[in-house]
């Protein structure tokens, strides 16, 4: 590990033993996932609270999440919310999402974490067509070949004024691949893209952890 990298390892404990302490919940979830060998690819706890703060910031109500996994970030959006709040999460495999669902439960949220499997784009869809598609924030963190087709399903979702999230935005560094051989790495650098010029959102990608893209939606499509 470079000097460099373990300085931002150090940085970001720091950050989350005294803004993001995980509690028991949290730490049972964490260490429950790796023992049924879910991929480590959850957001960590100082994410998770700036998700938080993100989400308090334009007085979110309604999120949607694209991409589930263990429901970890699922349960630091939620915890975010007001009373009344909703987060609709979409995970592709239903082990998964049996398994968020219980640590919504064990988490006193299960009223709150609405849990739904399926292909992302078909549950999205799904929602536009029954007409429940308006939110105030979503947050990506899926497939990295879909990112610019949930770019796309973002803005017919995602009110003005709310938010445009995704995680893994630098994709561990493959971005700066002068000619990238793989689709998810390119996948990342056209949603990368298009979030910089898109007249539709204001954004930016964060350096924390693998990159955190943060977009203002300033109009409707």
């Amino acid at each position: 590990m470079s000097d460099d990298a373990g300085l931002r390892d150090r940085l970001d404990r720091y950050v989350a033993d005294l803004f993001a302490p995980e509690d028991d919940l949290l730490r049972d979830l964490r260490d429950e996932m790796a023992r049924r060998g879910f991929p480590d690819i959850a957001v960590s706890a100082s994410q998770g609270a700036l998700l938080g703060v993100l989400l308090a910031a334009v007085g979110a109500r309604r999120v949607l999440e694209i991409g589930t996994l263990g429901g970890y970030s699922a349960i630091w959006m939620a915890r975010a919310l007001p009373a009344g709040g909703r987060l609709i999460t979409l995970e592709v495999d239903p082990d998964r999402a049996a398994f968020a669902r219980e640590f919504a439960a064990r988490a006193g949220l299960d009223d709150r974490i609405d849990v739904r499997v399926g292909a992302a784009i078909e549950s999205i869809r799904a929602m536009i067509d029954a007409g429940e598609a308006q939110f105030d924030a979503c947050f990506i963190d899926a497939d990295k070949e879909n990112y610019p087709a949930y770019l796309d399903h973002a803005f017919e979702l995602v009110r003005t004024g709310g938010l445009v999230l995704a995680d893994n935005v630098f994709w561990n560094g493959r971005i700066l691949d002068e000619d990238p051989p793989d689709e998810g790495t390119r996948a990342i650098l056209e949603f990368n893209r298009r979030l910089a010029t898109d007249e539709r959102i204001r954004a930016t990608l964060v350096p924390v952890r693998d990159g955190l893209a943060v977009g203002v939606v300033t109009s409707g499509t």
